[in-house]
């Protein structure tokens, strides 16, 4: 006897929904690279991503400077909130009350719901500031754009990591307290290698956050198509240049825009490749 009919339909209906999931991200792949590729060759690959002078007006089209400015921002913003994402999500599993971890899931939801363009608004009225204050610099650069990055990407890793971790059987930190680790022990050591896997995803998930992220870094990270010096230089990344200047951008200059989103792109796709060798090297 055949399946029912309304189990082929959604099964169907499930098989369209992928097929336009996997047409979706070639149409995007087709695009970029088919506008993008000729420009790089026309420009030169060498000068185009090794290039330090960003100057369209005299046909100078070098993104060195910000591909590196792009690294340090999502670097620094991974080192601050990866550790602090997976540290609320093993408080949120094992150590909160059912009222604490209530809140804290409202809380991480909402944080997950507010536009980029606020937490802009937010590091402009109260970190850059502080940056300000503390270093005596203008305050908008690299350290102000990776510290409000770090918040942004706080909610994807925090619930990626609180639905890996609740996902591990409770044999493995009974086993380790049975042996006489300490809770605390057998959270680092037993429970978190166990959800390593759903854990690394949630910071692939907010390495992409970060690195995509536009209008806040716009707004703080002072927007100079220079080779930053240091955490505290003004500096443009690849995504906050393509925004900049897509509007009046034309002919060549639109096409090297274009061309740029094709290097973010296989940046993106290098990390997320880079983390599933890890991830299938550790299991």
């Amino acid at each position: 006897m055949g399946k029912p009919l309304s189990e082929r339909a959604m099964k169907g209906l499930c098989l369209m929904a992928a097929a336009l999931s996997i047409l979706a991200v070639f149409s995007i792949c087709f695009f970029l690279f088919r506008d993008g590729i000729p420009v790089i060759m026309e420009i030169g690959a060498g000068d185009f991503l090794l290039g330090r002078v960003w100057r369209p007006s005299s046909g100078e089209f070098g993104i060195f400077p910000m591909i590196i400015a792009s690294i340090y921002a999502t670097a620094f913003a991974i080192l601050i909130g990866a550790p602090i994402g997976i540290m609320v999500a093993l408080y949120m599993t094992h150590f909160a009350s059912r009222r604490i971890h209530k809140a804290l899931h409202k809380t991480v939801s909402v944080l997950a719901g507010i536009p980029s363009i606020v937490y802009g608004l937010f590091a402009l009225e109260l970190l850059v500031p502080l940056v300000m204050n503390l270093f005596y610099t203008s305050g908008k650069g690299l350290l102000t754009a990776s510290l409000v990055l770090a918040v942004m990407i706080l909610p994807t890793i925090i619930s990626v990591s609180e639905t890996s971790i609740m996902a591990v059987d409770s044999s493995f930190l009974e086993a380790s307290l049975s042996l006489g680790a300490t809770e605390e022990i057998s959270l680092f050591g037993a429970v978190l290698p166990a959800a390593s896997s759903g854990v690394v995803s949630g910071v692939i998930l907010g390495v992409g956050r970060a690195i995509g992220e536009t209008m806040a870094v716009v707004m703080i990270a002072g927007n100079q198509a220079l080779m930053p010096k240091s955490l505290l230089s003004g500096a443009r990344t690849l995504t906050s240049n393509i925004v900049l200047e897509m509007g009046y951008a034309t002919d060549l200059h639109r096409g090297a825009l274009i061309a740029t989103a094709v290097v973010l792109f296989v940046f993106i796709l290098m990390i997320n490749l880079a983390f599933q060798a890890i991830k299938r090297k550790k299991v």
